[in-house]
């Protein structure tokens, strides 16, 4: 998976839809506690697999490219939760808790 930023994805993205592709984007909408990547971080997943940009760093992001596919399949958009609360961070054996949202919609 490519690191591009920002502006970079979307340009990216864009470059896809414009080949053909069908493209799905992921958008990091919040965030709490401790989480790899900020609000506004973005990736871009096409229907042939293709990836580029970041929203976690890589601890979530089989699971939005999977949420990804479904949205490319049926158009409808998602809002993804994810996270591990400070109680079951301890239990798990992480420092802290955190939380991140990530909207996921179909580029038309």
């Amino acid at each position: 998976m490519s690191s591009i930023e920002g502006d970079d994805v979307l340009s990216t993205a864009a470059g896809w839809r414009a080949a053909g592709e069908q493209v799905a984007l992921a958008t990091v909408t919040e965030t709490w506690g401790s989480s790899p990547r900020p609000a506004g971080s973005r990736m871009a997943v096409t229907a042939s697999g293709r990836m580029a940009g970041s929203v976690s760093g890589g601890c979530i992001e089989g699971a939005v490219a999977d949420a990804a596919m479904r949205t490319i399949a049926s158009g409808s958009p998602a809002l993804l939760e994810f996270g591990v609360t400070n109680e079951r961070a301890w239990e798990v054996g992480l420092a802290c808790g955190g939380r991140v949202k990530v909207f996921v919609e179909k580029l038309t």
